[in-house]
C-alpha cells in the first residue's frame, strides 16, 4: 500500500533553535534532495547515514544553508518509505527556503500527521499505535510518557488482538459444529462457547475500561478548582503551585474576575488548577459573571481545593460552599495558619472529615507539602506505578469497547434464550469488528483523515 508520491514538511517547530528539519518521505526522496544537495551523491550512500553539505537553489546555484543531510532508504524508516531529513540551522528563513526548493523539485506539501498516516497504512504501526505517537508529543508527566511508549510499542494492540483472536477462534469452532448439524447436542455446545467466551471478552474490555479512568487523568490532567470566597488566597496558592506569578495578587476583594488556568505536575500527578473568581454576593456585573463562571467550573471539577481563612469565622458562603461540594473530591485548606485562629473547629467537623483538612500558611509556605503529599494519595493510592497505566485509552477507544460490550452483553442474553446461533452471530461479530476498528484492522478512510488531521504539521 506505498503512496507513489514524495511529500515534504517541515518536522520542528518554527521559531529560533539550534536545528530545523525538513522531512521528505517517498518513493523520490531521494532524487529530490540530490538536487538541491551539493556533498555526497545521495543516490549512493548507504542506509542511515548523514552527511555534511549545503542546500542550494538549483536555478542559481545560490548556497540557501549549511546543513546535514540524513538518508533513511525503505522499508527500514518510520514510513517504510525512503526518507531524507535536512538539519537545516533553526531558523525561520533557512528552513523555509530549503522546504521551497524541495518542493520545487516535486514533492508535495505533506498533510498534518501524513508521515505517520503512512506509517499506518505501510503497516509498520496500527492505528492505535499511531494515536500513541501523538499521546506523546502531547505527554505533560513522566507517567503520561511512559504510558504512551507502551501503547506505542504495542501494549493496546496486543490486548485487543489477544481478545479478536479469542473470539475468533470460538467463531471458527462455532462454524464447524453448525456444519455438523446430525449430532444432537451441536446446538448447546454452540450457544455455551458463544456465551463461555462472550463473558470472558467482556471481563477483559471492562478491565480496559477501568484503567481507562487513570489514563484520562494522565492525558487530560485532573480539573481541579480552587475555590473559596475572595481573599482566602486561591491566587496565592495557583502562583506557588505554578511557579509563577501566573494571578494577580491584592488584598482588594473581587480581583480575580475570571477563572486563570495553568497546567501543572505534583509527584507524578497532572493538574489542570483552575484559580475562580471569589464566590460572594456582588452587584458589579463583570464580578457577577466571573462568580458563575466559577460555580459552573466548581460542579465540573475532579477535585475541589476549597480554602477558608481560619483567622475568620464560618459566614454563609463559607457554609454554601461546604454543603455544596460534599459530594465531590475535595481538599480542605484552612489558610492564614500565621494568624490567631478564630475559626471553630467544632462547627467545620460538622460539614467535613478531619482527614480531608490541611492547615496552611501559603504566604510563608508551610503545610504545602502534605497537600502535594494528599493528592498524589487520592489519585494514586499510594501504589500505582508508571508501569501500571500501559493505556491511554481516547474517547474513540472508549466508545468503541463500551459499544462491544452492549454487543456481547446481546449476546449472553440470546444464548440465555437459546436463540438461533446464526442470529447471535451478527452481535458476535459486530463485536469483534468494533475492537477491530481500534486497531484499524476495520476502519473507514473517513475516520482515517479525521484522526490524522489532528496531528501537528511534519509528524
Amino acid at each position: 500500500m506505498y503512496q507513489n508520491d514524495t511529500i515534504a514538511a517541515i518536522s520542528t517547530a518554527l521559531g529560533e533553535g539550534a536545528i530545523g528539519i525538513v522531512r521528505l518521505s517517498g518513493p523520490d526522496a531521494i532524487s529530490m534532495a540530490n538536487k538541491v544537495f551539493k556533498g555526497k551523491d545521495l543516490a549512493k550512500v548507504d542506509s542511515h547515514t548523514i552527511h555534511y553539505g549545503h542546500v542550494i537553489n538549483p536555478k542559481n546555484n545560490h548556497v540557501i544553508d549549511e546543513v546535514m543531510t540524513s538518508v533513511m532508504k525503505g522499508p527500514r524508516s518510520y514510513t517504510m518509505e525512503d526518507i531524507v531529513e535536512i538539519n537545516c540551522h533553526g531558523g525561520i528563513i533557512a528552513v523555509q527556503r530549503t522546504l521551497e526548493v524541495v518542493l520545487d523539485q516535486g514533492a508535495r506539501m505533506a498533510e498534518p500527521g501524513e508521515y505517520t498516516k503512512r506509517a499506518f497504512l505501510n503497516g509498520r504501526i496500527d492505528l492505535s499505535q499511531a494515536e500513541a505517537v501523538m499521546d506523546l508529543i502531547q505527554a505533560k508527566t513522566d507517567k503520561a510518557m511512559q504510558a504512551s511508549v507502551n501503547q506505542l510499542q504495542g501494549s493496546l494492540s496486543s490486548k485487543i488482538s489477544v481478545l479478536r483472536e479469542e473470539m475468533l477462534q470460538t467463531l471458527a469452532q462455532v462454524e464447524v459444529t453448525i456444519d455438523y448439524p446430525e449430532y444432537d447436542d451441536v446446538e448447546e455446545m454452540s450457544l455455551t462457547q458463544l456465551k463461555e467466551t462472550a463473558e470472558s471478552v467482556k471481563a477483559s474490555i471492562e478491565q480496559l475500561l477501568r484503567q481507562a479512568s487513570q489514563g484520562r487523568l494522565f492525558r487530560e490532567g485532573i480539573n481541579t478548582a480552587i475555590i473559596g470566597r475572595p481573599n482566602v488566597g486561591k491566587s496565592s496558592l495557583l502562583n506557588f503551585l505554578s511557579g509563577v506569578d501566573k494571578a494577580i495578587v491584592t488584598d482588594i476583594e473581587g480581583t480575580t474576575r475570571d477563572t486563570i488556568e495553568e497546567f501543572i505536575n505534583i509527584r507524578g500527578v497532572p493538574l489542570r488548577l483552575i484559580d475562580t473568581a471569589g464566590i460572594r454576593q456582588t452587584d458589579e456585573i463583570v464580578e457577577q459573571i466571573g462568580v458563575e463562571k466559577s460555580r459552573q467550573v466548581m460542579e465540573k471539577a475532579d477535585l475541589i481545593i476549597l480554602i477558608l481563612n481560619q483567622a475568620q469565622a464560618l459566614n454563609d458562603i463559607d457554609l454554601e460552599l461546604l454543603d455544596l461540594t460534599k459530594d465531590q473530591q475535595r481538599i480542605i485548606l484552612l489558610n492564614k495558619s500565621d494568624l490567631p485562629t478564630v475559626l471553630d473547629h467544632d462547627q467545620l467537623a460538622k460539614y467535613v472529615d478531619a482527614s480531608s483538612i490541611i492547615t496552611t500558611s501559603i504566604t510563608e509556605e508551610s503545610g504545602l507539602d502534605q497537600l502535594e503529599a494528599m493528592i498524589e494519595d487520592r489519585f494514586l493510592g499510594g501504589h500505582l506505578q508508571a508501569a501500571d497505566v500501559n493505556y491511554l485509552l481516547n474517547t474513540r477507544h472508549t466508545q468503541l469497547l463500551k459499544q462491544a460490550i452492549e454487543a456481547l452483553e446481546e449476546v449472553i442474553d440470546a444464548t440465555d434464550m437459546a436463540l438461533p446461533v446464526d442470529l447471535i452471530q451478527i452481535d458476535y461479530t459486530r463485536a469483534w469488528d468494533l475492537l477491530g476498528e481500534i486497531t484499524g484492522d476495520s476502519v473507514q478512510d473517513e475516520l482515517l483523515n479525521k484522526l490524522f488531521s489532528q496531528f501537528c504539521l511534519g509528524k
